[in-house]
Order: C-alpha cells, then structure tokens, then sequence
C-alpha cells in the first residue's frame, strides 16, 4: 500500500507595525491540485518535500499552496481557511505530514500562527509524523516544538537553501516511517531581539553561530541543527532568537547542543544588535566610495523600507535626502504609487510632468506620516511591469510590477510601480530600459535580497536608514513594541543569560 502524505505550504513573516493589509488575497493560494502544480519542481521547501514524496510512490495531498510578501497581521479568515484546508487534509487520514511554514506568522486570531495550526493538526492525527521546514527568520515556540517531530530552518540570508532545508526535514521524516530513526527535539529560546540585517549569514555572529550549527551536525546521533535569527517585528511573545536541535532519539544530547550554542551567541549579543547611522553620514560614505577608482555604481540600500520585511515601497528619506545632497545620476526603485503611476501614463512616454510621488501611505502602527515629494520630469518608459527573474534568488520565477513608468527628474531615474516589489532583479531597471550599471548611485529598497545580483555590478554599498521613522527600520526605538516577553535584549539592558 502507497503512503499517504500531506504537503503544504503557508509562509508569511508578519511585521505587526507595517500598514500593508494581509488579506487571502494577498497569499495568492493555490488549492489542492493547483498546489501540486504549483510547487513541483520548485526551489522551496515544499518543492523539495513533493520530490521525496513521489520518490516514495506516495498519494500526495496538497491542500494548499500559499505565501504572501511580509505584511501586516494576517486577516483572521485567512488565517483560517487556509489552516482549515490544511487540518481536514490531515484529519481525513495519512501517513506523514510535511509542511513548509515560515514561523513568523501572527494572524487576528493566532498571535502564534505555526504553533496553533501544529497544535490543531496534533488534535486530529497525535501520532502521525510531521516535520516542519521554517525560514531563518522564523520565531519558534514552546508549542511549534511541542508538535512537531522535526524542525528545520534555512542556513542561509539571502535565503538560497529553502530546497535544500526541505530536503534535509524530509530526509530525517523518511528516516522517521522507515525507523532508521527516532527524532527527538531539544530547543533553547535566547531573550535576544536580534537586528535582521545582523543576520547575514555571510559575515559576523551569525555567519559563525551557522558555522557552529553546521559543526553540531557532525556529531554522532546530531541530525540537524537550526539557528533562528528570529523576526524581531513581529510584536507577539515569543519574537526572538532560539537553537532547535534534532537528535536520535537522545534529548539530552539535543538539548545540551542547544544550550551551548544558545550560549555562544549570547556572549556574542552585541554582535546582533545594529546601531544604525545618521542618513547625511550614510549619503556621505557613498559619495567617498563613489570617487574611489572603479566602475559601478554605489547601493544605497534602504532598509528603513525593506519589502521583505512588510515595507510600503513607497517612503522617500533616502532619495529626498540624495537630491537635496546634490547627488545626481541616480536611480531609484521601485518606488509604489499607484497614484503616480495613473498620472504618469496619462501623460505618456515624452510627456513631461510635476506630480507628488511616495510618502502617501500612512505609518498608522508607529504613529508617523510623511509629506509626499514633488518632483519634475520625462516619461521616458512605460511598460506593464512583468519580466522572468535570471536569479540566483526565485530564479525562473514571473515578477508582476503592475504598470510601470520610467521618470526621469534629470538628477534621478525613478522607476515607479503600482505594486510592491523587493528588487532582487536588475529587470526592476532593465525590463523599462533603464541600465542599473551605468548609475552612479542606486537606492534599493531592500536588506540583502538584492545583494547577490547588484553588488557584483556595483563599487561598494551603504546601508541607510531613515531619520525620521519607517515601517522597517533597524532602530526599534521607532517602534512601540508590547507584546515581547520582558526582559529581552537590548530593549532591556540587564536581561539575564538564557541558560
């Protein structure tokens, strides 16, 4: 008799202070057979779990297919329809269950929102084994690991191992059905809010805490070691950083792998906090790096208004303050604004025009709005935004700007959509016409997505934050955060060790 295993997909990192809605549209689900279709032979999690599955011969159901750009709390009948589908998939009986979640999930109705769909699906199949892949980025919970047989998270960001981190929870829950082994959990939570952009794991505490994980690994009855650099926006209790390991039937060992790593990086806290810099003295190091020899232009990275971290796209610091520098050559984007966009193609290509472009959606959470900017220009390009990423990020995959325009202010070349879309594309700039490459400076909205396919055009980059506030900065003191468990590091100076 074929296996039956459920498989599916539900990833969204909530940014609990973004004012970009979360609604079931926003997950554009596919259902059942469409999920199938959807995931096979994808470079995600769940893509890895199809290949195993059907590897095995097994009945597969797909109850559903769904991720969602980071936002704000997830509509609660969102939340439900798609753990619904999920549960009566489990509940009408199977052999294994493979899911591909985030763990950063916060909806109206689950502030824990992996931890109460694990705790649902235990309800009606206790003993049947589940193993969870999470991203890094996930913020793990006594009840995630109290339902789940294996947990394990990407070791990478930018993300480039989500298949690989399937393949290696998939690995362990084939292990599981055929007992070659018997996965057990040990897991410590570290009261340490850690800065997204300190969670590179290609440089400082984090690339070494992955190295030390990776190390763990090779320890005999080790079968996988996670390090959560959490997600410190999403205001609920158990945000933060924690260590999940898994073992062979020996909680002891996975628990002691857990406290010593979860020791290491505490003495390394400060390592994970940013100390963000004023934004003159950011657009001062890139016009420094701007003069050095070399070819390229220099990224202004703007992480106050990060995407994929539930930014508006839409904020304005950074390219206002670049202009009023002097700084020309320039590009930017995208920027959304649906407003402009409707403007600027009402005008067409080799029209001119003065309009208020960005800082129109409010920053309701954090208590702050902006002036929109008012800028004249040429309508050099108008397209209707859709191009195929080359990679290595979503490589293949369709991205959807809306329509698109192409505003040339003569000191900056404003590429302005009516979607919001995380630039880890060059074709954000060339699918207008725009060469990235021949700019002195480009400001992208985006924390390390954009880093593998723009730096190796660029000359140098700098990281910028917005003065005045945004809905992603790396200054938490722009946001009233009540909801995390106290003390937690650095919001409380004296929090005591973990273990």
């Amino acid at each position: 008799m074929p296996l039956n295993i459920v498989v599916a997909r539900l990833n969204h990192e909530t940014n609990t202070f973004s004012p970009i809605a979360t609604p079931l549209a926003a997950f554009v689900p596919q259902w059942d057979a469409a999920a199938y279709a959807d995931q096979k032979g994808a470079r995600t999690a769940m893509g890895a779990f199809l290949e195993i599955a059907d590897a095995l011969g097994a009945n597969i159901v797909t109850p559903v297919a769904a991720t969602a750009n980071p936002s704000a709390t997830v509509d609660a009948d969102a939340y439900t329809q798609m753990s619904d589908a999920i549960v009566a998939a489990v509940a009408a009986g199977c052999d294994a269950i493979m899911l591909d979640l985030h763990g950063a999930m916060v909806a109206h109705n689950a502030a824990d929102g992996e931890g109460e769909l694990l705790q649902r699906i235990r309800a009606v199949a206790p003993n049947t084994p589940l193993c969870v892949a999470l991203d890094l980025h996930g913020n793990v919970t006594q009840k995630m690991v109290d339902h789940a047989d294996i947990i394990v998270s990407f070791k990478t960001y930018p993300h480039i191992d989500m298949f690989e981190t399937g393949a290696h929870a998939g690995r362990l829950l084939v292990d599981l059905l055929q007992r070659r082994a018997r996965p057990v959990t040990g897991w410590r939570q570290i009261p340490l809010l850690s800065a997204t952009l300190t969670s590179n794991t290609s440089a400082s505490a984090m690339q070494r805490a992955v190295q030390q994980a990776k190390l763990a690994e090779q320890q005999p009855g080790v079968l996988a070691v996670s390090v959560l650099a959490g997600f410190p926006l999403s205001d609920f209790r158990d945000a933060g950083m924690s260590v999940v390991v898994v073992t062979d039937n020996d909680r002891a060992l996975a628990q002691q792998v857990a406290d010593t790593l979860a020791r290491t990086i505490w003495q390394q806290r400060d390592d994970f906090v940013y100390d963000s810099l004023p934004l003159q003295q950011s657009l001062a190091q890139a016009r420094l790096l701007q003069e050095a020899a070399g070819a390229g232009p220099v990224l202004l990275l703007d992480h106050s208004d990060n995407v994929m971290s539930g930014g508006t796209c839409n904020t304005m610091d950074v390219l206002e303050a670049a202009l009023a520098a002097g700084m020309r050559n320039i590009a930017a984007g995208p920027i959304s604004d649906p407003e402009a966009v409707a403007a600027l193609v009402e005008v067409g290509v080799g029209g001119s025009a003065t309009l208020a472009i960005g800082n129109k959606v409010a920053l309701t959470q954090q208590g702050i709005s902006k002036t929109p900017l008012s800028l004249s220009g040429k309508v050099v390009a108008i397209t209707d935004g859709v191009f195929k990423v080359s990679g290595p990020i979503y490589t293949g995959s369709t991205i959807k700007m809306g329509r698109s325009v192409w505003f040339d202010t003569g000191a900056a070349n404003i590429v302005i959509t009516e979607e919001r879309v995380e630039p880890y594309d060059l074709g954000v700039f060339t699918s207008l016409g725009l060469d990235p490459a021949r700019m002195d400076y480009l400001i992208l909205k985006s924390r390390m997505y954009c880093r593998p396919v723009f730096v190796p055009i660029s000359k140098g980059l700098v990281e910028c934050d917005s003065d005045s506030g945004g809905p992603t900065s790396s200054n938490f003191a722009w946001f009233p955060i009540r909801q995390v468990r106290r003390p937690v590091y650095p919001l409380d100076a004296d929090t005591p060790a973990p273990v």
